[in-house]
């Protein structure tokens, strides 16, 4: 559908900066050209922990071009001073791969060279940089990511357990991964004095203000941080990095401006990756396949730098109706980089273990999973008490059963299907992601020539967002779509959240709306009169999102998968993947389908490919390239499927949004390991699901 053709909220309307971006007219934040420009290079350390004893940067300064060598001897100080953003303000290593000085030169080749050149002695410590249940120091944190508490418990789980006829107790686990954005992190920052301007490649241009701000002592508005189009985040680019940090700390030193830009390989130790997990869930149910107790515990990872506990059983507690309820996370702090957000952070990994062990409770008591997930359907959420603003998990199951031909009455038994060399099987898996709404500001515009101009400090990260907003917009002006301009990606713009926890149009949104409908408004006062200076009008929604009701908020969805399994070796195919989901009101039919169908694909690549291999004698991450760290190909996406389901929600925020960029990688792995136990017997609790666990597993069925 054309631009402009259609202002319809819901309508699939083509991304507003789609042909920009095919042409190479959109520009990124590496790209931007700044007079005076120089770049600058990280040197990275080749130990896991110690302290730097000696730089020798000689032979790198007497390069041509090389302006200077940053070290932390030489670099201006910052406020943070032993945290992940204390770029070479310490001599101290916490890790692999961590910044220990940085080459500035006139070009980017030279600045390489130049890096390699540098010279750099440690006093050497001994490491420990590998997750087990026997690692010292294991503990309980208070809080884990997005403020929830590290435990919840309800009822007496201990006697629900003892005293449940059908009993599970299975252990999981689920690899290190990376966000692998198309866009590395890249940098351009340029001091005026003690104004800063930053093109930064982040998720959140006024939050990297903010936190600039505070690192660099100024005040937030002498940041100017600049972000118009975002090749991939992830995650990864929701917070400032150390990339950004380096930019503005070598402009200052050589003052002038500097550019920054990661290699593929520095961005697995340097930016954010998934934690490991190793999850123990344990469930006591009575024969008809209602629970008496739950108990879902995470053990986990984090460095030595900063406390970063995943949320991986928080999903549990809005799950399934049961008496007894304990969700438990367990963290070990070690000698690697700090992990952090990747799309669906504790959602994707925990809901793994949960919906695994879901299916393997249908296995046990020889009843259909999504009955099984149908008997357990709590009225209320099940850790909290809380009413759900809307809850559809099972019109989800139900659709999605129609849609993919899921048989209640198929044959349960596994390997019972074979086709030629192929086992083939299917299986299902929930899906579960929680409403975030923050507080957003945005301004809208009346143009004298008949236009309007809504500006807000958003960020689109490859969403469609940009698009999306737009319609909103467009809506609440009651005009043409191709009347609207939005503009964002600048911080200047006001206090916006990052694009991050899906909570983009549910935030961005609402302002935009408030906005518009201010403005609308204030033109009705004027009688629609528009002077030569025009009319404008600003909206804050923190009053509006601190008075709202306290509901349960969740979007739900429900993952189908037809697997074949070779028989002799091992090999996965997904034939089928199918998705039903609702997910409150859709704003773009078009983007909200490339989103939940990139977010399955992203499931599958957890379920069959990803996984950062640690070597543990370095501390460091083997296969840090997209040539060793595998992730989904075009060949591995069959059949994919993406539904949504109308759904209407009054009260989860005035627009009826709910947030879809990561509730369809949720389930997705669980749904394809479900698929091939049943086509197999063989349940690899341990992802990915590599061809050699399956084949290990074909043979022992077969000995």
């Amino acid at each position: 559908m054309r631009a402009g053709a259609e202002s319809a909220v819901g309508a699939g309307i083509a991304r507003i900066e789609g042909v920009d971006k095919v042409t190479g007219a959109a520009r990124y934040s590496h790209e931007y050209q700044v007079a005076g420009a120089v770049h600058a290079w990280a040197v990275t350390s080749d130990i896991a922990r110690g302290r730097v004893t000696r730089v020798d940067d000689a032979d790198a300064l007497a390069q041509a071009g090389v302006i200077a060598v940053l070290t932390s001897d030489n670099v201006p100080p910052i406020a943070e001073r032993d945290g992940d953003l204390a770029v070479l303000q310490s001599p101290r290593v916490a890790f692999h791969g961590q910044i220990v000085a940085a080459v500035v030169a006139e070009t980017s080749e030279a600045a390489r060279e130049a890096a390699a050149l540098v010279r750099v002695a440690y006093q050497e410590e001994e490491h420990d940089a590998l997750l087990r249940e026997d690692a010292p120091g294991i503990y309980e944190p208070d809080s884990v990511n997005g403020g929830f508490p590290g435990r919840r418990e309800k009822g007496d789980v201990d006697a629900g357990l003892a005293e449940a006829p059908v009993r599970i107790d299975v252990t999981y686990a689920t690899p290190p991964e990376h966000a692998a954005p198309m866009e590395p992190h890249a940098a351009v920052a340029a001091w005026d004095g003690d104004v800063l301007t930053l093109h930064d490649s982040n998720q959140g241009p006024f939050r990297a203000a903010q936190r600039m701000a505070a690192l660099f002592d100024v005040p937030v508005e002498n940041i100017r941080v600049i972000s118009d189009h975002i090749g991939g985040g992830f995650g990864s680019k929701a917070l400032v990095r150390p990339p950004t940090v380096l930019a503005a700390l070598a402009a200052r030193a050589v003052g002038r401006p500097v550019k920054v830009a990661l290699t593929r390989q520095q961005m697995f130790t340097l930016v954010s990756h998934r934690t490991p997990t190793v999850q123990r869930v344990r469930i006591g149910a009575e024969r008809d396949g209602r629970l008496r107790a739950l108990w879902h515990d995470a053990l986990q990872r984090s460095s030595r730098l900063t406390e970063y506990c995943e949320q991986t059983t928080t999903p549990t507690r809005a799950m399934y109706a049961t008496p007894a309820l304990r969700t438990t996370h367990r963290l070990a702090r070690l000698d690697v980089p700090t992990p952090g957000w990747v799309r669906a952070p504790g959602e994707a990994p925990g809901m793994f273990a949960l919906e695994s062990a879901m299916d393997e409770l249908a296995y046990a008591l020889d009843l259909d999973p999504i009955e099984l997930r149908v008997r357990n359907e709590p009225e209320v959420e099940p850790d909290s008490g809380r009413a759900f603003s809307s809850r559809n998990l099972v019109a989800c199951l139900r659709d999605g059963a129609r849609r993919f031909g899921w048989d209640a009455t198929r044959d349960r038994t596994p390997g019972a299907r074979r086709e030629g060399p192929w086992l083939v099987g299917t299986g299902v898996a929930a899906a579960r992601y929680p409403v975030h709404i923050m507080p957003s500001t945005a301004s809208a515009r009346a143009e004298p020539e008949g236009r309007f101009t809504v500006r807000i400090a958003a960020v689109d990260i490859g969403t469609g967002a940009r698009t999306a907003l737009t319609q909103l917009a467009a809506e609440a002006l009651g005009a043409p779509f191709d009347r609207v301009t939005l503009e964002l990606g600048r911080s200047a713009y006001g206090c916006a959240e990052f694009a991050g926890g899906s909570a983009g149009i549910n935030s961005w949104g609402w302002a935009v709306d408030k906005a518009c409908r201010a403005l609308t408004a204030e033109l009705g006062r004027r009688g629609g009169a528009v002077g030569p200076d025009g009319v404008e009008v600003a909206a804050d929604t923190a009053d509006d999102v601190a008075a709202l009701p306290d509901l349960a908020r969740h979007a739900f969805g429900a993952q189908f998968a037809e697997v074949r399994v070779d028989a002799v070796t091992g090999q996965v195919r997904v034939e089928r993947l199918l998705g039903v989901f609702a997910a409150g009101r859709v704003v773009n039919a078009r983007t909200a389908r490339s989103q939940l169908v990139g977010a399955m694909i992203m499931g599958l690549s957890t379920a069959l490919h990803e996984v950062l291999e640690l070597d543990p004698r370095f501390g460091d991450f083997a296969n840090h390239d997209l040539a060793t760290y595998h992730i989904a190909a075009h060949a591995d996406v069959r059949g994919i499927e993406a539904h949504v389901l109308p759904e209407e929600d009054e009260r989860v925020n005035p627009l009826g949004t709910k947030g879809i960029g990561e509730l369809g990688i949720v389930g997705a792995a669980a749904a394809i390991g479900n698929a091939v136990h049943h086509a197999t017997g063989v349940r690899v609790r341990e992802l990915p699901i590599l061809m050699e666990r399956v084949r290990a597993g074909l043979g022992a069925g077969r000995s």
